[in-house]
């Protein structure tokens, strides 16, 4: 069986999944032995549990802007991996969804990590992205950690969540998609078009 279908079913027999298995809710996550860049995020929300396609929002839309790909590319590439900090819809809140369950990205990421050996820059969106990633390497705030990307490149893109609710916040740092959005998709654009320069050479 494929190693990323092996390890699906591992999660979904997961005891702390139980309740979405019984459901018959999958968890949501998209990898490949491919994969050059993997996409961070939060966890998936109602939208995109009940479509079954993550950033499935105006959120994707905007994180497809930033990332320069259109829709189909952003879905249909094995080029592009999305990893959510949770692969299940954790529910509503008292202001806005509930974050992503504890232990959750640290028992399974790694796993599927493993088995994506091609990766070269892991996108990190929003605090728990990079807390779970940068540990004690993050800068005092969230802001203050993008401000300083070029600190955690080549592997690491830390970014702010692309939600409309964010809006307020990217007038107030103008210098967000002035200075670095343009960086950020340069960094998207180098991966995607060396793996086809790479499969042009190979074919």
């Amino acid at each position: 069986m494929d190693p990323f279908q092996t390890l699906k079913q591992e999660i979904m027999k997961d005891s702390m999944n139980q309740a979405y298995t019984e459901n018959k809710i999958p968890p949501l996550f998209k990898a490949s032995t491919q994969a050059k860049i993997v996409v961070v995020g939060q966890a998936p929300g109602r939208k995109a549990e009940e479509s079954q396609k993550v950033w499935n929002d105006a959120s994707g839309d905007r994180l497809r802007e930033w990332m320069g790909v259109s829709r189909d590319t952003f879905y249909g590439t094995n080029l592009i991996a999305h990893l959510p900090m949770d692969f299940y819809y954790p529910g509503k809140g008292k202001s806005g969804d509930l974050p992503p369950r504890s232990g959750f990205a640290q028992k399974w990421h790694p796993q599927l990590l493993d088995l994506m050996p091609e990766v070269e820059l892991i996108v990190l969106i929003g605090g728990y992205a990079q807390a779970h990633y940068l540990g004690k390497n993050r800068a005092r705030n969230l802001t203050e950690t993008v401000r300083h990307y070029q600190e955690y490149l080549p592997n690491y893109f830390p970014l702010v969540h692309p939600s409309p609710l964010n809006y307020g916040w990217m007038k107030k740092n103008p210098w967000f998609e002035s200075q670095v959005i343009p960086v950020f998709r340069n960094q998207i654009q180098t991966r995607l078009s060396s793996s086809g320069r790479q499969s042009e050479n190979h074919g």
